[in-house]
C-alpha cells in the first residue's frame, strides 16, 4: 500500500507540472527525404478561346521543366507536409529540439528519447548526460536514428527535466504515436529433389503504394548447404538478370526468386543427417524507395518439411535422357540404409507393360550397415515408345522379412531408331 501511495503522488506531481507553463519548449520532427514537386498541366487547342494563354503560364512557372512544361513532374523538391508512412526495415530518423523560450538561464537540462514498442523499450538518445545550462533563446538539438524491426504501434517518448534559477526541478514529457506498416509480403515454397537438392521459390510482393528498386534479394543458407541463385541467364560475356536491368517492383506486383541448395561435401554422404535437416536459411532483402531511401528486411529461419525416405532410400546416380526402342540401356542405382540397424537386402526386378529388366532377379546384395550406401548397375529395355516410367524394383530385408517397393523412380524418352525410306 505504501508503494501504491508513492506512485499516486508522483502522478499527481507530474499532472500539476504539466498544467503550469514551462520555461522550455520541445519540438519533435520526423526527418524524411523530399519528394519531386508535381504539377497539374492544363492545356487547350490553339483555336480554343484561351489560345496560348495556358502555354505561356506554364512556361513562366518556375516549377516546370523547361522544354517539357506538360510533364507532371517538375524540377523542384517539396518537403513532406505530414508524418507519412513508416515501413518495417526502414530507418526512422527524428529531429529533437529543446528551446529556452524564457528570459532565465536554465540549468541541468536532460533530454531523453525512448521508443516504446509492443515488446521492448529502447533508449535512442545520443547522450545521457545533462547540459549544465541553457541561456535564453538558445536550444539543444539532437538527431536520433533507429532501424525499425517490429510492425505495429510505436510510441516515441521524449522527456525533459531541468532546474530553474530558484532551484526548482521541473519535468515534462511528450508522446508521439505512429504505426509501422509491412512493406513486403513474402511467401516461400520448398521442393525436395531425389538428389538431396532443395529448391526454394520465394514470392515477394510490394504491398506499399510506391514502386521499389530491388537492390538485393539473396538467400543466406544454413551451415549444411551451399546455395546457387537461379535468377539470371548466363551468356558468353556476362550474366543478365531474368528481371531485366532495371529491377523495379511496382505496387502490388509480385516477383518470384528461385534458389537451389546442395548439401556440402562433408554432409552429402550422411543420409540420416541430411534427412533430418529442416532449417534451410533466411532471405536478405534490400530495397530503395523515393530518392534512394533504403530499407532492409531479413526473414526468420526458413524451415521445410523433412522428406520421408523410410528405412531404405533408392535414388538414381546415372540414367540417360533418351533411349532407343527395344535396345538395352544402363542405369546406376544408389541404395542407402537410413535406419539405425544393419540390413541384409535382396533385390528383385519385376517387369511392367513397357519396361523389361535384364539380369537375374532375387540376387543377394549383402549386408548394409547404418548410413552406408551401395551403387548397383542395372540394365533394362523398353518395348513401348514415348515417355516411360521406370518401375518394378523391390528390396527385401531378410532380417525383418520386410519388402520395400519402388515405382516411378524416373522417366526416360523412348524413340524408334528406324525411319521409313522416302518413297
Amino acid at each position: 500500500m505504501q508503494v501504491k501511495g508513492q506512485s499516486s503522488a508522483a502522478d499527481k506531481m507530474e499532472v500539476n507540472q504539466a498544467k503550469q507553463e514551462h520555461l522550455l519548449a520541445l519540438k519533435v520532427m520526423r526527418l524524411t527525404k523530399p519528394t519531386l514537386f508535381t504539377n497539374m498541366p492544363v492545356t487547350c487547342e490553339d483555336r480554343d478561346l484561351p489560345g496560348d494563354l495556358f502555354v505561356r503560364l506554364m512556361k513562366d512557372d518556375p516549377s516546370t521543366v523547361k522544354g517539357a512544361e506538360t510533364l507532371i513532374l517538375g524540377e523542384m523538391l517539396t518537403l513532406p507536409q505530414n508524418f507519412g508512412n513508416i515501413f518495417l526495415g526502414e530507418t526512422f530518423s527524428s529531429y529533437i529540439s529543446v528551446h529556452n523560450d524564457s528570459n532565465q538561464v536554465v540549468k541541468d537540462i536532460l533530454v531523453k528519447a525512448d521508443l516504446q514498442t509492443s515488446s521492448q523499450r529502447l533508449n535512442l538518445s545520443a547522450s545521457n548526460s545533462a547540459v549544465s545550462e541553457l541561456k535564453p533563446e538558445c536550444c539543444i538539438d539532437d538527431v536520433i536514428h533507429h532501424e525499425v524491426k517490429e510492425i505495429g504501434t510505436h510510441i516515441l517518448v521524449c522527456a525533459v527535466s531541468y532546474t530553474t534559477q530558484t532551484g526548482e526541478k521541473l519535468y515534462f514529457r511528450k508522446f508521439f504515436k505512429f504505426q509501422v506498416l509491412k512493406p513486403l509480403d513474402v511467401k516461400t515454397k520448398f521442393y525436395n529433389a531425389e538428389t538431396d537438392e532443395v529448391f526454394l521459390e520465394a514470392q515477394i510482393q510490394n504491398i506499399t503504394t510506391s514502386p521499389m528498386f530491388m537492390e538485393k534479394v539473396s538467400l543466406e543458407p544454413s551451415m549444411m548447404y551451399n546455395v546457387t541463385e537461379l535468377n539470371s541467364v548466363s551468356s558468353s560475356s556476362e550474366s543478365e538478370s531474368t528481371f531485366g536491368r532495371m529491377s523495379y517492383l511496382q505496387p502490388l506486383d509480385t516477383r518470384q526468386y528461385l534458389y537451389c541448395l546442395k548439401p556440402k561435401p562433408e554432409f552429402a554422404e550422411k543420409a540420416v543427417v541430411i534427412k533430418g535437416v529442416t532449417v534451410i536459411g533466411k532471405l536478405d532483402i534490400v530495397w530503395k524507395t523515393n530518392l534512394g531511401e533504403r530499407g532492409r528486411l531479413q526473414t526468420s529461419q526458413l524451415q521445410r518439411m523433412a522428406p520421408g525416405y523410410g528405412d531404405v532410400r533408392l535414388s538414381l546416380e546415372l540414367i540417360p535422357d533418351t533411349v532407343s526402342l527395344e535396345e538395352p540401356f544402363d542405369i546406376t542405382c544408389k541404395i542407402t540404409n537410413c535406419s539405425e540397424r544393419t540390413m541384409d537386402l535382396v533385390l528383385e526386378m519385376c517387369n511392367t507393360r513397357s519396361v523389361h529388366w535384364c539380369g537375374v532377379s532375387g540376387r543377394q546384395l549383402g549386408k548394409l550397415t547404418p548410413n552406408a550406401s551401395l551403387s548397383i548397375p542395372l540394365k533394362l529395355l523398353s518395348s513401348v515408345q514415348g515417355l516411360q516410367s521406370i518401375s518394378g524394383l523391390r528390396l527385401t530385408d531378410t532380417f525383418l522379412k520386410r519388402t520395400y517397393e519402388y515405382d516411378d523412380i524416373a522417366q526416360v524418352c523412348v524413340v524408334c531408331p528406324y525411319t521409313s525410306p522416302e518413297s
